[in-house]
């Protein structure tokens, strides 16, 4: 089972992204793979110009997990699911303006993925792609990443709203989407 976090600025810039593979044993699911839920035109003729522009690899990856293989397609499959996360904003941003919560639960649906969200109060947006429903844990992960965000920005030497290339940073969200998610 895969999770995708994504950390965009106000501005909707991307600052941080993570894919995280659980060990947790997947729900088993029926549904064909992400490109092929797209129309044919989207996947042929485009995906191969998309995966060049972005330097991205056309090769199948696979990723090893308990209980099997988990393959993700190096080009198309990452693009669907930053479609599915940029797609999301407009709903996020609808939800941030009726309700005055910062964990949004379940926001958005796409195929088998689901869309959590977490907005701060500087309206920095967490949007998390996730297959099965942990909400309690989703809810903690978010909480535990804004305080590490929040310890990043208090760095002096970390300009706000730049990327964040901390390995520090990266290895402590790591080690809570490993105990959460």
């Amino acid at each position: 089972m895969s999770h995708h976090l994504f950390l965009l600025s106000p501005s909707d810039t991307p600052l941080y992204n993570l894919t995280h593979y659980s060990s947790k044993p997947a729900q088993p699911t029926s549904t064909s793979p992400l490109a092929s839920n797209l129309p044919s035109w989207s996947t042929s003729a485009f995906a191969g110009t998309l995966t060049a522009l972005s330097g991205a690899t056309s090769a199948t990856q696979a990723h090893h997990v308990q209980g099997g293989t988990v393959r993700i397609g190096g080009g198309q499959d990452r693009h669907v699911i930053q479609m599915i996360a940029n797609a999301s904003l407009d709903v996020i941003e609808e939800v941030v303006r009726k309700e005055s919560i910062m964990y949004l639960k379940s926001v958005d649906k796409f195929n088998e993925w689901t869309v959590s969200a977490f907005v701060t109060p500087g309206n920095m947006k967490f949007v998390l792609l996730h297959e099965a429903r942990n909400d309690d844990g989703i809810k903690t992960f978010f909480n535990e990443v804004w305080e590490l965000y929040v310890k990043t920005m208090l760095n002096p030497f970390h300009t706000a709203h730049t990327p964040i290339r901390s390995p520090v940073f990266d290895a402590r969200v790591r080690a809570s989407a490993k105990k959460y998610l």
